[in-house]
């Protein structure tokens, strides 16, 4: 049994998400300690607790000790039988971790999935559902596999309610090469409310726009149902002919609009000054996929904390180790061995 202590490296939930998808795939059972053991709430959240629900029954799998708030599990996996699955979360936790946990097992299967996962679709602390279906699920169909994702319902923090659909036709993963970013193809700043003022929003778009100088076409507000709120968001989209990268910063009580949007702005500024593949939001994605395919090669950022503890729970169950290689340009080379 592989034993992990949750409050090493990055310390948060992406361990217990990582886990549970490598154990249904190498049939390793784990125990983690310490769950979450750097977070201001340590121990299991809600989103948490779904996701490993759901990951028992799709693998039929047993978790001991599983409640929120608990900072000890032990996970037994057994067969991944692929099917159709749906996913409460029952609060605002993200839909797009749960899918992070259930994906890969998934994507290896011997037969197609649907999954149906409700609850937060823009979350703090979580990639936004674009950032899923126009960054990340590109790369992974590269891979082999088919993987789409549909919103339906957007869910904001606190509320939720928010709907995603995804089908997913599985095959074995390929390794691939993600060096260059390829020719600049598009920039885009849009500003989504729903249930609170519109003017929010273009206040976001003002200040993006100081911030970029980018063509003024490429700016929009979109206002969404206010059943659907209230919620905010600003999307940076910058789109390359090999990968597209989506910056977002989340509306928040008490932080000025400008600043949401001079924030973001900051961000996608930082990954447009380097000639790195992936931001380091990709960069973490990425790992396990490659890991899975046995091998790869991809450019991107500065190494996160968050990669490199993902780097770690991936190598006790594979054997295969993420180097990260300072290369002279500002960027870093990533080599799955």
């Amino acid at each position: 049994m592989i034993i992990i202590d949750g409050s090493e490296g990055e310390g948060g939930g992406q361990v217990v998400r990582n886990a549970c998808a490598l154990s249904l795939i190498t049939g390793e059972p784990f125990r983690i300690t310490n769950v979450r053991g750097k977070r201001s709430k340590p121990g299991l959240m809600r989103q948490h607790v779904t996701a490993i629900e759901a990951a028992c029954a799709l693998g039929n799998a047993a978790c001991e000790g599983l409640a929120v708030g608990a900072s000890e599990i032990t996970f037994t996996p057994g067969k991944v039988v692929p099917g159709e699955y749906h996913c409460a979360v029952g609060t605002a936790g993200s839909t797009g971790l749960v899918l992070q946990t259930l994906l890969m097992p998934l994507v290896l299967a011997d037969a197609p999935s649907r999954l149906v996962l409700e609850g937060g679709t823009h979350n703090m602390l979580a990639p936004p559902f674009e950032f899923i279906v126009r960054t990340f699920l590109p790369i992974l169909n590269r891979m082999g596999p088919k993987v789409e994702a549909r919103l339906v319902r957007h869910g904001f923090y606190p509320r939720g309610g928010g709907r995603i659909e995804v089908d997913i036709t599985p095959a074995p993963l390929s390794p691939i090469e993600c060096i260059d970013r390829g020719a600049l193809r598009g920039r885009s700043v849009t500003a989504l409310v729903a249930g609170i003022p519109f003017g929010i929003a273009d206040r976001e778009i003002a200040a993006a726009r100081s911030a970029l100088n980018w063509p003024e076409e490429g700016f929009a507000v979109r206002q969404l149902p206010e059943d659907q709120g209230p919620g905010n968001i600003v999307l940076i989209e910058a789109e390359f002919e090999h990968v597209t990268e989506i910056v977002s910063g989340f509306g928040q009580l008490g932080v000025p609009a400008e600043a949401v949007a001079r924030k973001a702005a900051g961000r996608m500024a930082g990954y447009l000054e380097s000639v790195a593949f992936a931001g380091p939001y990709l960069q973490d994605q990425l790992l396990l996929p490659f890991a899975l395919a046995g091998g790869g090669v991809f450019t991107t950022v500065k190494p996160s904390q968050h990669s490199l503890t993902a780097r770690d729970v991936i190598e006790r169950f594979t054997g295969r180790r993420a180097v990260f290689r300072d290369q002279p340009v500002g960027m870093h080379r990533v080599e799955l061995r």
